[in-house]
């Protein structure tokens, strides 16, 4: 494991799970860390003053990174949490950016409330996690990225079989189904209850080997959302995918520059 990917983890397990706030963001960042999750301040100071009232509120904090992986100067991290117990269960998607010292120096994530029932049977974490492929990476992010803007951006759904395999795409997005087919059923569903939905630009885009992730601005219904995309891709093709989705709040309720 890298440095980057301990301290990214660092700032995660001590800093909140294991409750020990300032510690942990003195320790794991850099001479800046820029915050975007929206309900947080910038810099050590914003982060102890979110963290520790939740960890004062909240005495059992199970938290479990699931997969990670790094991409030049920036961290990935899908996490499961578990608070007090199943008192509320959520599940996170991070991207950290490091500086010459693998310190942290900014932070951007998505956090969903984890749902226990899926289309698929899969939940929104499992599956596997082992980076392989690594002479692949730039060849997968390049396909991801054209996925995104195509499909997702462009709205060009004829193309999603240019990207995804027919033989087997495996889903873990609450609502979606396996296969083409079942999101091609998704697709139709939205329409069929007049939910307009809409990727408006891709902001982040990071990779290694056969994992590549994006970070969005999504619109639902005239509503703003903020969309992390796991893709696994095997032989060129997607073949498995995760998301985690969060509502953006309005600017007067953030305490930093915003979610990208």
């Amino acid at each position: 494991m890298s440095q980057k990917i301990e301290n990214a983890k660092g700032l995660y397990l001590e800093g909140i799970r294991d409750g020990n706030a300032r510690e942990a963001v003195t320790k794991y960042t850099g001479d800046r860390y820029t915050q975007h999750s929206t309900g947080v301040a910038d810099g050590v100071e914003g982060f102890v003053a979110f963290f520790e009232p939740f960890i004062e509120r909240n005495k059992n904090r199970d938290i479990q990174i699931v997969r990670s992986f790094e991409d030049g100067e920036y961290v990935f991290t899908h996490a499961y949490q578990n608070i007090d117990n199943g008192k509320a269960q959520w599940v996170t998607a991070d991207i950290f950016h490091t500086d010459s010292n693998d310190k942290i120096i900014e932070h951007w994530d998505v956090i969903q409330a984890f749902e226990k029932e899926t289309a698929s049977g899969r939940t929104m974490v499992d599956g596997p996690t082992e980076i392989v492929d690594l002479d692949k990476t730039n060849t997968n992010k390049a396909l991801v990225k054209k996925f995104l803007e195509e499909v997702l951006v462009k709205g060009k759904g004829e193309k999603l079989t240019d990207f995804i395999s027919t033989e087997k795409y495996y889903q873990h997005s609450p609502t979606v189904g396996d296969g083409v087919e079942g999101l091609v059923a998704h697709i139709k569903d939205f329409q069929k209850k007049g939910i307009k939905a809409s990727y408006e630009k891709v902001h982040k885009l990071i990779g290694q080997g056969n994992f590549v992730v994006s970070l969005s601005h999504a619109r639902l219904n005239e509503k703003d959302f903020a969309y992390i995309d796991i893709f696994r891709l095997e032989d060129g093709l997607i073949v498995e995918h995760w998301d985690v989705q969060e509502e953006i709040l309005p600017k007067e309720q953030w305490g930093n520059s915003g979610k990208f």
